[in-house]
């Protein structure tokens, strides 16, 4: 029997990779993506059609009503989102608080209910510095967490935990993926920013993998 697994899937380059990645080790993929208040819904559309493509479950999961609670963040308030580089100390404003907990918790739980064994989700080391909740001390102690919350231990799997975006768009170009088809960019305009942290570190991604970011964008 193919082993179960549930993908935390954004539609973003890192979870697009991992993804596929996990589809082509031949898990069985249950991929989730959440729907928590963020300013735009542009890369839940990116996902819903990469997940139609595979031919993989995908369900959008609206839990928008703890954005109440999240209102520190600029990517669920009215807070400008900044520009620059994640390595900018003003870049601590996209810190949704306790995200990973919150989307793992329900992963895990879903992972639980339909028998699968693991819980994919993009933690890499460029994200380290900046979200405490993509560090490789929160994640072993959410596996601990996972393995004796339930009567049926859960695996968090975390491909990149000790890479970057670098190593994750090198791996994914090795496998011949077409990041036109991930979303990347905080803001949801008809181009990418190219100014956001999150853009900025994709655009640096591509230069240092002497490639082209097939995404069109404003500057």
């Amino acid at each position: 029997m193919t082993e179960k697994a549930v993908v935390i899937y954004s539609g973003g380059m890192d979870s697009f990779t991992i993804l596929n990645k996990a589809y082509k080790e031949g898990y069985e993929l249950y991929a989730l993506t959440f729907d928590y208040g963020q300013k735009h819904s542009k890369e839940i559309a990116y996902a819903t059609r990469v997940c139609e493509e595979l031919g993989i479950s995908h369900r959008i999961i609206d839990i928008t009503a703890i954005n109440q609670l999240l209102q520190s963040s600029s990517l669920t308030s009215s807070i400008e989102i900044p520009e620059g580089h994640y390595a900018d100390d003003n870049m601590k404003s996209t810190m949704v608080p306790n995200r990973n907990m919150i989307l793992l918790s329900l992963a895990i739980g879903y992972a639980i209910d339909i028998g699968a064994s693991k819980v994919f989700y993009g933690a890499h080391s460029g994200d380290h510095a900046i979200y405490p909740d993509c560090r490789p001390e929160f994640v072993h102690a959410m596996n601990d967490v996972a393995r004796i919350a339930n009567y049926e231990p859960v695996e968090i799997v975390t491909p990149y935990l000790s890479g970057d975006k670098i190593t994750i768009l090198k791996d994914g170009l090795a496998m011949g993926l077409d990041y036109g088809k991930s979303w990347t960019c905080y803001n949801g305009r008809d181009k990418a920013c190219g100014k956001c942290g999150s853009c900025v570190e994709r655009l640096e991604a591509f230069e240092l993998n002497n490639a082209v970011d097939p995404l069109e964008y404003e500057s």
